[in-house]
């Protein structure tokens, strides 16, 4: 299984593009402005599209992409998402006036998009990956995805905030690669914890949750890039990453788009 970043912005910029992961050719995971990278042939391939929740920078791109590939599919593209973030697909932009409702037209019997509710603990069989859908705390309905093709997990917490029952069940988990959400720096760590993103403080004492003797790398993402430079440099060092010292506390690095994880 191969996972390849699109995006991992917290917002634009020139080379900063927002959430999006390809997994194989078949998967997304969110559709923020990082999906403008794939060419027409490459959107095409995309059959299914897992959304963490509904905020604009991971779905700015999918009702685009829709529309540009609409015409070179034969079968509608589903996408799963939790009933919160469904309904507000249809209610703010796939409503015939931020955009069209792509799951009624060209017809109802035949949609551009089919919708599929998922729930928190749900295991997808996709085209020979398992994806759980894990638990977010965000402040609209959110969910994170573990995904797996019979190795270890690639794991992404989506945009959440503190989260026992997440690391409750990625201490269960083969987990190959994390890749956990840190929106802002501690200057705005109050900020941070009134939106339900994590600051580099409260990242601490999420990874404290981890069980003792389990090791995997952890990629840091969300990160706005104008605090990029001082999110990672408080990160290191709350937890003496290189080059701040060799007695590393977990293997944390900065993650960044075009990015292929092989698993």
């Amino acid at each position: 299984m191969k996972v390849r970043v699109l995006g991992c912005s917290g917002a634009i910029a020139k080379d900063c593009r927002t959430t999006s992961f390809l997994i194989d050719d078949d998967v997304l995971v969110d559709a923020g402005t990082g999906v403008g990278d794939l060419s027409l042939v490459e959107m095409a391939k995309i059959n299914h599209v897992l959304l963490t929740h509904s905020h604009l920078d991971h779905v700015a791109a999918l009702p685009l992409m829709i529309d540009a590939i609409a015409s070179q599919r034969n079968s509608p593209v589903c996408i799963y998402a939790l009933s919160g973030t469904i309904a507000a697909l249809k209610s703010h932009i796939f409503n015939n006036v931020i955009w069209p409702d792509f799951s009624r037209i060209p017809s109802p019997e035949a949609p551009f998009i089919v919708f599929n509710e998922i729930q928190v603990g749900q295991t997808l069989d996709i085209t020979g990956k398992r994806i759980e859908v894990l638990p977010a705390v965000h402040t609209v309905p959110a969910v994170g995805y573990a995904a797996t093709s019979g190795r270890g997990c690639w794991v992404f917490t989506g945009d959440t905030e503190r989260n026992p029952a997440f690391w409750r069940r990625i201490n269960q988990m083969n987990v190959a690669a994390l890749v956990i959400e840190t929106a802002f720096s501690n200057r705005e760590k109050d900020l941070a914890k009134r939106s339900l993103h994590l600051s580099p403080h409260a990242l601490a004492e999420e990874l404290d949750l981890i069980d003792k003797g389990k090791r995997f790398p952890i990629y840091i993402t969300h990160t706005k890039p104008a605090e990029t430079d001082l999110i990672m440099a408080e990160i290191q060092r709350f937890d003496q990453t290189q080059p701040f010292g060799p007695n590393v506390t977990h293997d944390i690095r900065w993650l960044r788009a075009g990015q292929e994880f092989n698993l």
